[in-house]
Formats: structure tokens, C-alpha cells, sequence
């Protein structure tokens, strides 16, 4: 989730940034490089002038989403129904940094996490549509799910030790019975269907915002061909009631989807849990939120 961060987070700078442009892009030396105002984790992101961006990763662990993201968001974009970040450039290590960057045109919108919404449910329908969008796009050749999408679009089986232990360690804060029901519903559920191309974080931080209406969709990072069940988390992470209705209906997707759907933002909710207790009320209380409601869904659908 995009959050702020001071410039020189992970040995990365406005300096090195314009050091790597002058060296391999003359052709934009001289214009100003500056932090974007909301960050994420994954990567470091700079304004490059007023049309540009420049991505650069901040770990080893996010490197394969740069190339990943310039071979294939352009093949997504046209038979998509909002623009995704169009790749202007591929970076080389270089000036001290070690990994491979990317140039970016700048898009606009503010995010759906900072959006105001007089009603979220046609923003839902907005989001669900461009979910079904990208299952139907090619999935030929492209990048199957492992490594490289953090095991999105796999099974969620392979955080099973992890969300075990998770729930070991929460048993004063969470009802880890009907927990484990989920968990074990959602391993239960193995998909069978024909690879799709999913996303993999559709979440609040990656929805662009223009006029109250889904504007665009950033950070494919953790993107690839597999299970689309992790596409389907913002359910209960940003929606609720209406929208949450709203949302499943247009979505569509069998049950046993949305069972797998329910362990990954179960897993999720009960790793960022594990961190937040006792040290962040708020954002431990965003998380059981989503646990809750999980657990409610699970009752109600099973």
C-alpha cells in the first residue's frame, strides 16, 4: 500500500535518479526529479519534469517486475478499459545502482485510497469491469505464477506454514476457529480453470481516480498468468455493504474463486496483523476489519 517515504529510502535519491538520466537518457537531462508525493514499497518513484516518471526497485526481490512490466503492459493496454503506466524506457544499472529501472508517463488521477466517494458502488462495477477485462486478454506466452508475482495467481497453499503461524500467534485477537475454517475452505478449493492474466494487488493504492470514476490501474508488479482469486480481495479490503454487493455481482467468478479469494485476503489481513498489534491501533483495527469480514463472508457463502 503506497505510503510516504523520505527521499534516500533504500540508498536511492533525487541525485542518483538525475545521475542515471543524464548518463542514459541525454535526451531528458536537465529536467527536475522529484520524490512523488505518495510512495510505495516496492520501488522508488520520481516526477522526471511534468509528463514523466522514473521507477526504480528498492530490493533484489522486485527486480523481475521491471522487465516483466515493459515487455508485457503494452501488449495489455490496448484491449484494456482504463490506461496502465505506459513504459517509456528500460534503465540499466548504473551511478551505483544495481538494478534495472524504467521511465514512465506520468498519469493523473489521485488514488482511491485518498478519493473522496459520495457512493462507492459504481466505482465496484468500474473495478470488477476492469478485472474481467484483463481475463480476457491474451494469456499466450505469458508469465506463469510463481516467484516473480509473490505466488499470486498460485495456490494459496504456499503461505499455508505462514498463516498457520499467524493464527498460533493471534489466538487473543482473532476467532482463529472460523479462521481456520477459511483457511482450510480456501486450500479445499483448488482451481482448475485455464490460465488468466491477473494483477495481483488490486487494492485502494493502485486505483487512479479522476472526477469520482476509475481512472486508471498502476503497479503490476506481482501481475502474471494463473488464478485470478487474488484479484478479488479489494472486496474486503476497500468495499463494504453496497459496494461489496456491488462489486461480487459484476465480478461474477465461480464459489470456489471466491473461497481461494477469501484465504488470500485472509492471509494477508493475519500477516499485517501480526504486525500492527501493540504497536499501530489503528492500523491493527483496519486488519481485524478485514478478518471479520472475511469470516462473516465465509458464514454466509461458505
Amino acid at each position: 500500500m503506497p505510503s510516504p517515504h523520505p527521499d534516500g529510502r533504500a540508498g536511492i535519491d533525487a541525485a542518483l535518479v538525475k545521475r542515471l538520466i543524464d548518463a542514459q537518457f541525454p535526451q531528458w537531462s536537465g529536467l527536475p526529479v522529484t520524490p512523488v508525493e505518495v510512495d510505495g514499497w516496492d520501488n522508488r518513484t520520481y516526477r522526471l519534469g511534468d509528463a514523466m516518471t522514473a521507477r526504480l526497485p528498492t530490493a533484489a526481490g522486485y527486480v523481475p517486475a521491471v522487465e516483466k512490466e515493459h515487455h508485457w503492459l503494452p501488449r495489455l493496454a490496448p484491449t484494456l478499459p482504463v490506461a496502465v503506466p505506459p513504459v517509456l524506457a528500460l534503465g540499466a544499472p548504473g551511478e551505483g545502482y544495481p538494478y534495472p529501472w524504467s521511465v514512465r508517463r506520468w498519469l493523473r488521477g489521485e488514488t482511491a485510497a485518498r478519493a473522496h466517494f459520495e457512493d462507492l458502488s459504481p466505482f465496484a462495477v468500474q473495478v470488477a469491469g476492469f478485472v474481467r477485462a484483463l481475463q480476457r486478454c491474451d494469456a499466450t506466452g505469458g508469465p506463469l505464477a510463481g516467484e516473480h508475482s509473490w505466488y499470486r495467481g498460485a495456490s494459496p497453499a504456499h503461505y499455508d506454514e505462514e498463516t498457520r503461524r499467524c493464527l498460533a500467534a493471534l489466538g487473543d485477537h482473532v476467532d482463529t476457529d472460523r479462521a481456520r475454517a477459511v483457511w482450510d475452505a480456501a486450500l479445499a478449493a483448488e482451481w482448475h480453470g485455464e490460465p488468466v492474466w491477473f494483477h495481483g494487488d488490486i487494492a485502494s493504492g493502485n486505483l487512479l481516480v479522476e472526477d469520482g470514476e476509475l481512472s486508471a490501474v498502476i503497479d503490476f508488479g506481482t501481475s502474471g498468468v494463473g488464478d485470478p482469486a487474488c484479484d478479488l480481495v479489494i472486496a474486503w479490503g476497500m468495499f463494504r455493504g453496497e459496494s461489496r454487493e456491488a462489486f461480487r455481482t459484476a465480478v461474477g467468478q465461480d464459489a470456489g474463486t471466491w473461497a481461494r479469494a477469501r484465504g488470500w485476503a485472509l492471509w494477508k489481513a493475519l500477516l499485517n496483523l501480526t504486525g500492527f498489534v501493540g504497536t499501530d491501533p489503528e492500523r491493527a483495527d483496519d486488519e481485524l476489519r478485514v478478518i471479520e469480514a472475511v469470516l462473516a463472508d465465509h458464514d454466509r457463502f461458505g
